[in-house]
């Protein structure tokens, strides 16, 4: 698997910077996980362009800059155990697990678990354990997490999720009508409750219920 070059590398960092990812380790993530694998069919000329791209099951592969935000406002620690809600592509899980030491990501269709396992293995990311799932029930059997992520609106920050986040944890979450424009959230659990932060406007697809028809 070819990456890509040195100067479309640079590009793709300072699309970064320039839009607000700042922090070292993220962008140390980022710039080894290569997007190219991720992007698939017409659009493969254009996993290295800060946009959000089209993949399967009519979803897509969010833009690399909100993927550094999601990530960077999640701060995440080696040690830190992380649940991913929404696989999609498995960009952001591949750039999580060089950040986390376990990351778990549910998705609730089978065919983007399928093709995401693929090029994590083709990859050698083995932190990461995917699942077809129902994320809005989270993964209670492992639970608690240190951190959470959610690649998918919510009118509100589901229940069974928070529950899932020790205290002292952070979970990011966009907020908001799924056809209107969502806050992204970031949710600190302390011992008496739960902090909220809101941190940009952004734009995602609903977070369902239920798992996704095969096709």
């Amino acid at each position: 698997m070819t990456g890509p070059g040195a100067e479309t590398k640079m590009q793709f960092l300072f699309a970064l910077r320039s839009k607000g990812v700042t922090d070292d380790r993220v962008l140390t993530a980022m710039e080894e996980v290569d997007r190219g694998p991720f992007v698939r069919g017409i659009f493969t000329d254009r996993a290295y362009e800060d946009m959000p791209l089209p993949i399967a099951c009519g979803q897509t592969i969010s833009q690399p800059s909100v993927v550094g935000l999601m990530t960077q406002a999640l701060q995440v620690s080696p040690r830190d155990k992380v649940l991913e809600v929404g696989t999609g592509s498995g960009y952001q899980a591949a750039v999580l697990s060089k950040l986390a030491r376990r990351v778990y990501t549910v998705e609730r269709h089978a065919r983007l678990v399928r093709e995401a396992k693929q090029i994590f293995e083709a990859m050698d990311l083995a932190n990461i354990t995917t699942m077809v799932a129902d994320g809005s029930f989270g993964l209670p059997d492992q639970a608690p997490f240190d951190r959470i992520l959610v690649t998918a609106a919510a009118e509100d920050p589901p229940g069974p999720l928070l529950a899932q986040l020790k205290i002292g944890g952070i979970m990011v979450v966009p907020v908001g009508q799924s056809d209107a424009v969502q806050t992204l959230i970031r949710v600190h659990r302390t011992e008496t409750g739960f902090d909220y932060d809101e941190l940009r406007p952004v734009r995602f697809v609903p977070l369902l219920e239920g798992l996704g028809k095969e096709v």
